[in-house]
């Protein structure tokens, strides 16, 4: 036989053979089996739900219910959802909010320098770089109460002698009036602590412009206050004296 014709009888043949292995138009599967959509279980995502919603945990209740939501939204599950979720989820913000601006603050009681002392502190939350500066509230047996900032970082702050802080409460413009110690602390004490923690004690933000030594840098130190609770700043003992 020629060669040619044995090669094209050989070529045919391999074309036959791919054409009997490929799939029939005439599968018996369904049209579209491939491409079925999953089952419907937003009845129990609806009870995983409810549960939520009874032992009070609202994270996972707002995480299940948008869940529902986006995929089933036109089933009766969605529906039910919708009426209790935005309530819940805002109260769900509401309350990370008021956990995170309460850990903000640090509280302590330790002995100090012959005495016990009883601090809240609060670092700035602006600027976010650089040396963080402590607003410090203490009471101490010995010396009293203070109010003062403390920047342990660096060399302190410019101020000579006397000195005023410009500040805002909840942007209310307001003023402090500091001193810097004389023992050299990289610290401003407040001149009338009361009064600033009584301005505090009912503010959410408060904001200082202060100048560093290094470099006499100025800054507008910001803090996020709204979480303070006096009931954990340890009252001073009945011996202790405002010096």
């Amino acid at each position: 036989m020629n060669p040619r014709l044995c090669l094209a009888a050989a070529t045919l043949g391999t074309l036959f053979a791919l054409a009997g292995c490929s799939p029939s138009s005439d599968s018996s599967a369904p049209a579209g089996q491939a491409a079925q959509a999953p089952a419907d279980d937003s009845a129990q995502k609806l009870d995983t739900y409810r549960q939520l919603l009874r032992i009070g945990n609202d994270q996972m209740a707002v995480t299940m219910g948008k869940e529902i939501v986006s995929r089933y939204p036109d089933s009766a599950a969605a529906k039910e959802v919708q009426q209790s979720l935005p309530a819940i989820e805002k109260r769900y913000l509401e309350t990370s909010e008021k956990n995170r601006l309460e850990g903000l603050w640090q509280y302590q009681v330790a002995p100090m320098a012959g005495g016990t002392q009883s601090t809240a502190t609060i670092y700035n939350s602006e600027p976010a770089s650089g040396d963080r500066v402590r607003l410090v509230l203490r009471r101490h047996t010995e010396w009293g109460q203070n109010a003062f900032l403390f920047n342990g970082g660096a060399h302190g702050f410019v101020c000579k002698g006397n000195c005023t802080i410009k500040a805002t409460f909840d942007g209310k413009p307001g003023s402090i009036k500091a001193f810097a110690p004389s023992t050299g602390e990289p610290a401003l004490l407040f001149s009338d602590d009361k009064s600033f923690i009584a301005q505090l004690a009912k503010a959410k933000k408060i904001t200082m412009d202060v100048t560093l030594q290094d470099g006499e840098k100025k800054v507008t130190l910001v803090y996020e206050v709204g979480g303070f609770d006096a009931a954990k700043w340890q009252p001073l003992s009945k011996q202790a004296k405002k010096k």
